[in-house]
C-alpha cells in the first residue's frame, strides 16, 4: 500500500488526523529541527529482529527515551535483538529507512510483525506517525491509532522502557 492508500483507509475508519509536511527527516534529531512543533508526542520507531531472523518487531517510544536492546529482549523473552536491514523493512513493510511507523502495520496482511509500545507512550492523547514516508507527519489520537490496530490485526504488546 503507497501513501494514497494510507489516507484513504485512515478516511473510511473516520481516523481524524492532522497533516504537517516537511522536508525529509531520517532521524528524531532531524524531526526536531524541522518538523514544526505542534499536537502530539513525537515517537521514535524502531524496526527489529531477533538474532535468527524469526521475529520482527516494529517499537514505540517517546522520542525523548532510549531503548536498551539487551533489556528490551529479556524483558519480552527474545534472542539478542538487532536493527533489521533496509531491505528486511521493505520485504515486511514496504517503507524505506526514515519511515518506519506503526502506520505501516496496514502493510502487513500476514502479521509477521509485532507490535510494541511503551507503556508511558501510549498515556498520552496523541501520536506523531509517518505516512508511510519521511516527509510528512501525522498527529493521530491513540484511540485512531488502536482504531487501525484493529483493522490490521495487530495485537498490542506493552513495555516499560
Amino acid at each position: 500500500m503507497d501513501n494514497a492508500n494510507l489516507y484513504e483507509v485512515l478516511n473510511q475508519l473516520n481516523i481524524a488526523y492532522q497533516r504537517i509536511d516537511h522536508p525529509p527527516v531520517y532521524t528524531s534529531e532531524q524531526a526536531r529541527q524541522l518538523v514544526p512543533a505542534n499536537q502530539g508526542i513525537p515517537a521514535k520507531n524502531l524496526f527489529l529482529r531477533d538474532r535468527k531472523g524469526k521475529r520482527h518487531l516494529l517499537v514505540m517510544l517517546s522520542e525523548v527515551k532510549t531503548l536498551d536492546l539487551a533489556q528490551f529482549a529479556a524483558q519480552i523473552g527474545s534472542s539478542r535483538l538487532s536493527f533489521a536491514s533496509p531491505q528486511r523493512l521493505e520485504n515486511y513493510l514496504g517503507i524505506e529507512p526514515g519511515a518506519v511507523s506503526p502506520l505501516a502495520l496496514i502493510n502487513d496482511p500476514r502479521r509477521e510483525v509485532e507490535l510494541w509500545v511503551d507503556e508511558d507512550l501510549w498515556k498520552t492523547r496523541s501520536i506523531q506517525c509517518h505516512p508511510l514516508v519521511n516527509t510528512t507527519t501525522l498527529v493521530l489520537t491513540v484511540e485512531g491509532l488502536e482504531t487501525l490496530f484493529r483493522q490490521t490485526d495487530h495485537e498490542i504488546h506493552f513495555f516499560s522502557a
